[in-house]
């Protein structure tokens, strides 16, 4: 009978533990096909939210350098030209400037008077000295050459960032439009740079132009989010997907011994 008590006794004792490992895959095996299915649905919406908000260009001359090179690839939001701000760079379509994309930083905005240079080399809007050190050599003057021009209501005033070899609005000066741009020839604003990977990153958007009358800096658009949905459902899909073989491995070596 002491026997008999003893192997009743074991028999149990292994079934609850049996049971208990196979409830727990259970449960693991549902928590991994979440996670897989949420990772997805990130994945996936991401790539969608940045398909629709985003479109790349590459940059296709060195007038912006240092900002943003020639052949760099950007990240640019679409958006609407009543949306950019001074300080913003822009992609635009304008057949005076030529049948590509080009990319230059908006300095002025309609009403605006532009200028250079003060007597410290500054650019001024509307008689504001602005300090640029986003600029190729920021302590040459901000303009190789004078000028001064009224920005026409609802057009934008281009330049490069490097101004010594940037044909910009300054070079298109005896246009009708001052050598301005009409806001509805913007197309998008670049948020960030994607290629190539030693100058990825976000471009930040310049104070010096924060202290004018009007509206203010353009705030960055989603990009960081797009991407915290890319990444994060790709890690979710990854941790769901590995965890049966995991679990696999751990129930053959419980096993084993």
């Amino acid at each position: 009978m002491s026997t008999g008590t003893r192997t009743g006794t074991r028999t149990t004792t292994g079934g609850t533990r049996g049971t208990g490992g196979k409830g727990g895959g259970r449960a693991g095996g549902i928590l991994s096909g979440l996670a897989v299915a949420l990772g997805s649905v990130l994945f996936l919406g991401g790539f969608v939210w940045g398909a629709i908000l985003y479109q790349p260009y590459t940059v296709p001359t060195g007038s912006m350098t240092p900002t943003v090179d020639a052949g760099d690839r950007i990240l640019a939001q679409r958006i609407d030209g009543s949306e950019v701000r001074r300080g913003d760079i822009v992609v635009f379509n304008d057949p005076l400037w030529g049948d590509v994309p080009m990319v230059k930083r908006v300095v002025a905005v309609g009403g605006d008077k532009v200028a250079c240079c003060d007597k410290q080399g500054r650019l001024t809007v509307n008689g504001k000295p602005i300090d640029e050190p986003y600029l190729l050599d920021p302590k040459a003057p901000a303009s190789p050459t004078g000028f001064s021009a009224t920005v026409p209501k609802d057009n934008l005033f281009m330049m490069g960032d490097n101004r010594a070899t940037s044909e910009d609005s300054r070079v298109r000066l005896t246009d009708s439009d001052d050598g301005s741009v009409p806001r509805s020839a913007v197309n998008a604003r670049a948020d960030a740079i994607a290629w190539p990977s030693g100058r990825m990153g976000m471009l930040q958007r310049p104070a010096a132009f924060a202290g004018l009358s009007g509206d203010g800096p353009s705030a960055p658009g989603p990009l960081k989010a797009v991407v915290a949905a890319v990444v994060g459902g790709a890690v979710l899909i990854f941790c769901g997907a590995a965890y049966g073989p995991l679990a696999r491995v751990a129930g053959r070596r419980r096993t084993a011994r």
